[in-house]
């Protein structure tokens, strides 16, 4: 299966389970890999046969500045349902989730998950 890839987005949000996460906020780093059947844009060089990625970034955008959850499991499922929503032609979607500043004590360079959805899942 084909995929589009957007890597490595960083925008600020409200998420977290302290108290100093959900008001002072802090940079997240969002991968999205949306699996998709390619082959018509291939051969057409049409975007109306693909995603348009710059949407998919702005609706990822407006999901992590509009919202404050505690937990990145559910920042990540919430834009991986959105995705799938939205984009018909996406038969699934891989999110992942990192906060580079997660407050932990001690030297890392970034917390995260990653989930995965399928349409048939939605």
């Amino acid at each position: 299966m084909d995929k589009i890839i957007i890597k490595n987005m960083k925008i600020y949000g409200y998420h977290g389970v302290l108290p100093r996460e959900q008001k002072e906020g802090q940079l997240f780093c969002i991968d999205v890999e949306m699996y998709t059947d390619l082959g018509k844009a291939g051969d057409s060089d049409s975007l109306e046969d693909t995603v348009d990625y710059s949407e998919v970034y702005n609706l990822v955008r407006d999901i992590v500045q509009s919202n404050k959850f505690q937990l990145i499991e559910k920042l990540a499922k919430t834009i991986g349902k959105a995705i799938l929503q939205k984009y018909n032609r996406v038969d699934s979607v891989k999110i992942c989730a990192r906060k580079p500043e997660a407050p932990i004590e001690g030297e890392f360079g970034w917390v995260g998950v990653e989930v995965h959805l399928h349409r048939e899942r939605v």
